[in-house]
């Protein structure tokens, strides 16, 4: 028997520690959170003829490496399974020559420098000419923001953010637009600081999270735009709620749903499914049931708004609405294989990255979701199972929502007839280890 780790490396001709190394050091340098130890070669003979796992410091540049967790990695696969059976997945560091890569990045890294002194050029050229350029331009980096916001670690998005933000500021303060093009600034001025908000928060810094909110409504009252201002109620609802305020979050996702009975895109179901999350908070078994039937009715009847066509941040897809009504279900600790199912499928319905609906942050709320529901009915090694792709993200992704989430799950270990389980003793030690701090977030990759 061998490991999939060891198989993966012999499908790339990589059967040495020499020929090893500067790809698990090229590996290290796209980590945040250096430098990372170097493995000996005695210490990689093990990893890949004694089928020893690497300790925790080896893993962050491994996981790097494969785009698979140590879990799925040290798998033991027949003798008879062929490597070419269990392709390295897209960007993969062996998919292309290292050095090539750094060129690339290079290049890239300049364009970008090149696009923002043009788009600087412009949008000041413009202030005469009635943001005949500027908005497009902005609306188009807007739809980009949202959309890659949930896909990347934070530091890869913040720059470009409030770099934006601070340019519709300062095209609201300085332009001269008509009336309509003022009402386009303003929503896209209220998007954007909404996105600013919701990245103080993934920051932990609820304090700015909360001011930036105000901003974003006064700019979408502003904007005459029901769906933006019942957006940003939904906003103030997410920060309560991981602040660990259920009322207030109960409080401002019942504003903005009063705000959006009338309106047909997500942003109604979406703040339903905060209600109920926020009522199960409080125990409000009632209140749960009756948000989440309202929610699931509405949805029958969604038509795709302008916050629905930009998509990412703004949206709410029909697996996410899933997780959400999962996740307020295991706040009343039920845990029946009909739930179960539930889990599994918005788990499923995360994973593909390809997917418009995948967004890192809700694939790992979904499996600590699953994993309690697991736990709730006994299952401690389906648990184990679920967290394991969760304890493997690089420390970039670990933003708020994903810490608290998999605290949660470390709580129920501690409690029913799972807790003397060594299974459940060893995963709440990996969950203890995983890092509560979230200054990992920033750089992502241009670390």
């Amino acid at each position: 028997m061998k490991t999939v780790f060891r198989h993966l490396l012999e499908a790339q001709g990589i059967k040495g520690y020499e020929a090893f190394l500067p790809f698990y050091r090229a590996a290290a340098k796209t980590l945040p959170g250096g430098p990372y130890d170097e493995p000996a070669d005695k210490t990689f003979q093990g990893w890949v003829y004694e089928g020893r796992r690497p300790q925790n410091a080896f893993r962050p540049p491994i996981v790097a490496m494969f785009g698979r967790g140590i879990e799925d990695l040290w798998q033991q696969v027949p003798d008879g399974a062929q490597p070419q059976s269990m392709p390295l997945p897209s960007g993969s560091l062996f998919e292309c020559h290292i050095d090539s890569g750094m060129a690339l990045g290079e290049m890239k890294r300049t364009g970008a420098m090149a696009v923002r002194r043009a788009r600087k050029f412009l949008m000041d050229a413009d202030r005469e000419r009635v943001g005949e350029n500027s908005l497009p331009l902005l609306e188009s980096e807007v739809a980009q923001l949202v959309t890659k916001y949930p896909r990347v670690p934070l530091g890869d998005v913040w720059e470009d953010l409030l770099d934006a933000h601070d340019r519709v500021l300062h095209l609201i303060e300085t332009a001269r637009f008509s009336p309509s093009q003022l009402r386009d600034a303003n929503f896209l001025a209220g998007i954007l600081s909404f996105v600013v908000a919701k990245g103080c928060n993934d920051l932990e810094d609820r304090d700015q999270a909360r001011t930036m909110t105000l901003v974003a409504a006064a700019f979408a009252k502003d904007a005459e735009h029901a769906g933006l201002m019942a957006l940003v109620n939904g906003l103030q609802s997410l920060i309560e709620y991981w602040a660990d305020r259920p009322t207030d979050a109960y409080f401002y996702a019942q504003r903005g749903a009063a705000l959006a009975t009338d309106l047909r895109g997500t942003v109604a179901p979406w703040l339903l499914g905060l209600q109920a999350r926020a009522a199960a908070r409080l125990g409000n078994d009632d209140a749960v049931r009756a948000a989440n039937e309202a929610a699931a009715a509405m949805r029958e009847r969604i038509v795709p708004d302008e916050l629905d066509q930009l998509g990412g941040l703004l949206t709410y897809s029909d697996t996410k609405q899933l997780y959400y009504t999962v996740e307020a279900e295991t706040f009343l600790s039920h845990g029946n294989d009909g739930l179960a199912r539930q889990a599994e499928q918005a788990v499923v319905g995360f994973s593909d990255r390809e997917s418009l609906d995948w967004a890192f942050g809700d694939l790992a709320g979904a499996q600590c979701n699953l994993a309690l529901v697991r736990l709730f009915s006994g299952d401690v090694d389906g648990a184990r199972d679920a967290m394991n792709s969760v304890l493997s993200l690089p420390p970039a992704y670990r933003n708020n929502g994903i810490v608290v989430s998999a605290a949660r799950v470390r709580e129920a270990l501690g409690h029913g007839p799972v807790r003397t389980a060594v299974v459940a003793r060893d995963l709440r030690e990996e969950i203890a280890a995983f890092p509560p701090r979230r200054a990992a977030l920033l750089p992502g990759s241009r670390a």
